[in-house]
């Protein structure tokens, strides 16, 4: 049984910073792809980026050099660093796991809410 669990959204100020955690059970993140994706009011759900087994990474245009994805095999923790927000960053955040082609587990979600 794999369980995502998020945490670390909050309320912060624009150009403020959170970093948001993803801890993962009955899976070893470091063998697999994590995504993070988030979604806002009444807008579809969208990629922000990944990290795969190796350790690659791939973002979203829009959060391009603002958002670090990073993984602690230690702790089987992925890590979604995010700087200079703004407040169409607002949105649920999730973290997912994909095992082959899908992603195939997925969190509770995390909201992060930026005020301008």
């Amino acid at each position: 049984q794999v369980q995502l669990v998020e945490s670390g959204g909050g309320l912060v100020q624009a150009g403020g910073s959170l970093r948001l955690a993803c801890e993962a059970s009955g899976r070893a993140l470091s063998s697999y792809t994590t995504g993070w994706f988030r979604q806002a009011p009444g807008k579809e759900r969208e990629f922000v980026g990944d990290i795969n087994w190796s350790a690659s990474t791939n973002y979203a245009d829009s959060v391009k050099g603002r958002f670090t994805i990073s993984r602690d095999n230690a702790k089987n923790t992925v890590y979604l660093q995010m700087n200079s927000l703004k407040p169409e960053d607002t949105a649920v955040y999730y973290c997912a796991l994909r095992l082959g082609t899908n992603y195939n587990y997925w969190g509770q979600g995390t909201q992060v809410t930026v005020s301008s």
